[in-house]
């Protein structure tokens, strides 16, 4: 679990739940089911309308990752790829046979795949670099779903603003009506700015910081993958994917 992420977000309302109340504020006053209606439930149907149904679904599940991030294993995938090279050395690319067979990784059991099948290592990097595009292209767009909440939010934060107003207007005659329009105007706007800012927004930023790690992980793969294809030294290979950590 990523502990700061769960901290960061127990901080900030922390932080605004506590200066409501030092101002003399109670909780039931930011607490109102219309406004996080209006504000949930609009800024869910422009997502849903701007992007297709596989993208909404794999964004929602990477929206998991903020706090129970995938473990990205640069150390152990070298130490692999160095036991790799040295079987490949001792036993020739055939000797991998049993490896792809072991392998969890699909993306790295499929660059040995290639490997033991005699591919040349141009042809290899081709095909692997072209998986990793797509997947990277994919990933990246489906963590764009809570960099469009962190977008959307503040405005139909302000539309739930302003139909409150309307409500306060069309009921200037009754003043026991007044209030919960007030309420519902000002707590759609807290919603809102609240949502987008302390929590998509941030959640948008580190998805991106994730997939641009795997997206690095899988680089390591192919680098190492293909200096065993040409028959690098394993000491040189590790000194090589040194530089990834």
């Amino acid at each position: 679990m990523d502990v700061l992420s769960l901290a960061g977000v127990i901080l900030a309302l922390t932080a605004i739940l506590g200066g409501n109340h030092l101002e003399g504020g109670h909780m039931e006053s930011l607490m109102q089911l219309t406004a996080f209606i209006i504000v949930a439930g609009a800024t869910a149907g422009a997502i849903m309308l701007q992007f297709a149904m596989p993208i909404f679904m794999r964004g929602l599940k990477m929206g998991l990752w903020v706090f129970f991030p995938p473990k990205i294993p640069f150390k152990e995938a070298i130490d692999k790829i160095v036991s790799w090279s040295n079987t490949a050395r001792k036993e020739g690319l055939l000797g991998l046979e049993e490896v792809v067979e072991g392998e969890t990784d699909p993306f790295a059991r499929k660059g040995l795949q290639l490997l033991v099948d005699g591919g040349e290592p141009e042809a290899i990097r081709g095909i692997l670099e072209l998986e990793l595009t797509i997947r990277e292209e994919s990933d990246a767009l489906s963590a764009k779903i809570w960099e469009a909440a962190g977008g959307y939010t503040p405005t139909v934060g302000i539309i739930g603003a302003v139909m409150g107003l309307i409500h306060v207007m069309n009921n200037l005659a009754d003043p026991s009506k007044l209030g919960s329009g007030i309420a519902v105007a000002f707590v759609a706007t807290i919603y809102g700015v609240g949502l987008a800012n302390l929590l998509f927004l941030p959640m948008a930023s580190k998805l991106k910081a994730l997939v641009g790690k795997q997206t690095k992980y899988a680089e390591m793969i192919i680098e190492g993958i293909i200096a065993i294809a040409e028959g690098e030294n394993p000491r040189n290979i590790e000194s090589k994917l040194q530089g990834y950590l």
